[in-house]
Order: C-alpha cells, then structure tokens, then sequence
C-alpha cells in the first residue's frame, strides 16, 4: 500500500555547519549546537530536563536523493545499497541522531554532539532510553570499519 503522509515541522536546528563537508570533517562529539522548539510545541518539552541524551528525527533539507546504490562518504571502496548506510541522499531523507541534552532554556535545548546543518527542520525528539542500547547489536559490512 502507497500512500503521501504530511510532516510537519516541530522546531529547527542551529548550528555552526553551512555545508555538508563541514558536517563530515568535524568531530561529531564536540559539536555543540541549538534545537529551537516551536513555542506551540514548547509544552512537549515538560520533564526532559532529568534525561542525559535526546533522541532527534529531521528532515534533511539539502539532500539530493539520485540512487538506490551509494558510495557511502567515510568508505567509498564499494557501491552499497542506500538502506545499509547512513548516507544523507535517500528516498525519504529523515536523519535520526542521538546527542546529549547540556541544558534546556525555554523552548531551546542546547545539545552536545549534533551533527546536523544550520537550519534543519525538526520532525520529532524522543529520550533515548535504556531499551535504545543493544549490547548484541550487529554491525554488518561496518564491523571492521572505523571512522574518523
């Protein structure tokens, strides 16, 4: 079954990346950045505060989805397909990212470890939780990759 679903963005992301290279070159842990909250969505932050690290859904405006096979950016020795990587460029460009939640001001949450452009709408935030860690995870093709 196809069908169209509306999204609706809750809030926006400000942070110091321009460009998706800059994203790519940085160091993800020590990026620290701003998530606005819309004010009428404001009351959805109520009790995040007692939570270390957020989980947060955007919607990855500058991307160019062109292909189902990719070169994925940190290891390009192999086309791979779109759904095994974390590649920007997809059918439906929705990042996920997990990053710690420093202090919340209001309706802006100022987070450690964002690696997301300037600019970025927001689709949704969740606590990340103790079922969020899988000890046993697989990392398939990844399992003897590092990065940088």
């Amino acid at each position: 079954m196809r069908t169209t679903f509306r999204v609706r963005p809750i809030g926006i992301i400000h942070s110091d990346f321009k460009s998706r290279e800059e994203v790519v070159n940085s160091n993800k842990d020590e990026n620290v950045g701003k998530i606005e909250i819309f004010t009428e969505y404001e009351d959805g932050l109520d009790d995040i505060d007692g939570f270390s690290h957020i989980v947060v859904l955007c919607w990855m405006h500058k991307s160019t989805y062109r292909a189902l096979k990719i070169t994925p950016l940190y290891h390009p020795e192999k086309l791979r397909g779109i759904f095994a990587t974390r590649h920007p460029d997809r059918p439906n460009p929705i990042a996920i990212t997990t990053v710690e939640l420093l202090e919340r001001k209001g309706n802006v949450l100022k987070v450690s470890g964002i690696d997301m452009l300037d600019g970025t709408p927001v689709l949704d935030i969740k606590p990340y939780t103790r079922r969020d860690g899988k000890p046993d995870a697989k990392f398939g093709w990844l399992s003897d990759k590092k990065f940088p």
